[in-house]
């Protein structure tokens, strides 16, 4: 038994001599932020390939959030984006604690002013005002600057007369603003009002998530509602209706194919078809090519 015990001791021994000896097959050091963790399937994603695929799983079709310029990269002609109202940034009306510190940080992140971007544009040669709410400046949340922005843009497309396109992505209302963020809800909301009495067309794509005061006004009320696939959207949390209705609730029901099934939207798509089905869209309303 001993005799046996020495010789396994030797052949490890001889093993890690020859794979673990000084400067042969060395760790290899792999960079941060090289792979990407898939958050539905769990496949590690080499991050430049996903970033060619438009941030969408290759493997099982999840599709990751994207900021707000990524998002009019990929949906605009290239150098079409006029940016408007870009220098409007929240103030702290309430004197919340650490709101202005929350702020900067949001700032600093994504390089924006607040949670809104938006401006004129052309999508593959239609005209048309686009804004994009971003995730990741405070979750997209709604407060009185975003309101103001998403306002001052439907009120420039009805004076135009051009196609409106807003693409949503919010945790709802900014608590931080209180009832302030909350009055923005009825202000997007009116605004729409005298778009539709333009007869000017108002496409609204909700993504990844739409939920909140925002899913509650302008992101529920489009000619044509867009539900982008892997989307949570709805108006509060599953635990709070669940608490609320004392009932049990349907599987899923949250998903943009609920939606769907239940006519809170009019499609469901993937990321790589919403460019080409927007062109078509404000072809079929009477854009006129540029």
């Amino acid at each position: 038994m001993s005799d046996f015990i020495n010789e396994r001791k030797k052949r490890i021994q001889e093993f890690k001599a020859r794979f673990f000896s000084k400067g042969k097959n060395k760790p290899i050091d792999i960079p941060d932020g090289l792979f990407v963790k898939c958050d539905e399937c769990g496949t590690a994603l080499y991050e430049k390939e996903l970033e060619q695929k438009l941030s969408v799983c290759p493997n099982c079709g999840h599709h990751f959030r994207i900021g707000a310029r990524k998002r009019i990269t990929i949906t605009v002609d290239p150098n079409s984006f006029c940016e408007m109202d870009s220098d409007l940034s929240s103030l702290n009306p309430l004197e919340m604690p650490d709101y202005e510190v929350k702020l900067e940080s949001a700032k600093k992140l994504t390089h924006q002013s607040d949670a809104f971007v938006c401006g004129k544009a052309t999508i593959q040669g239609y005209p048309c005002f686009i804004g994009v709410l971003d995730s990741y400046f405070m979750m997209g949340s709604m407060g009185s600057v975003v309101g103001e922005k998403v306002t001052r843009l439907i009120e420039a497309a009805t004076e135009a007369r051009t196609p409106l396109i807003i693409f949503s992505a919010s945790g709802g209302a900014r608590m931080q603003e209180g009832i302030l963020s909350l009055m923005q809800m009825a202000k997007t909301a009116g605004a729409l009002y005298y778009l539709n009495e333009a007869g000017v067309l108002f496409i609204s794509i909700l993504t990844n998530p739409t939920t909140g005061g925002v899913a509650a006004s302008f992101a529920s009320l489009g000619d044509i509602n867009i539900a982008e696939k892997s989307s949570t959207i709805g108006f509060a949390g599953a635990r709070v209706i669940k608490q609320t209705i004392k009932q049990d609730l349907p599987p899923h029901f949250q998903t943009a194919q609920f939606q769907l099934e239940h006519g809170q939207v009019d499609l469901v798509l993937s990321r790589h078809e919403i460019k080409a089905t927007l062109a078509k869209l404000l072809l079929f309303h009477g854009g006129e090519h540029v």
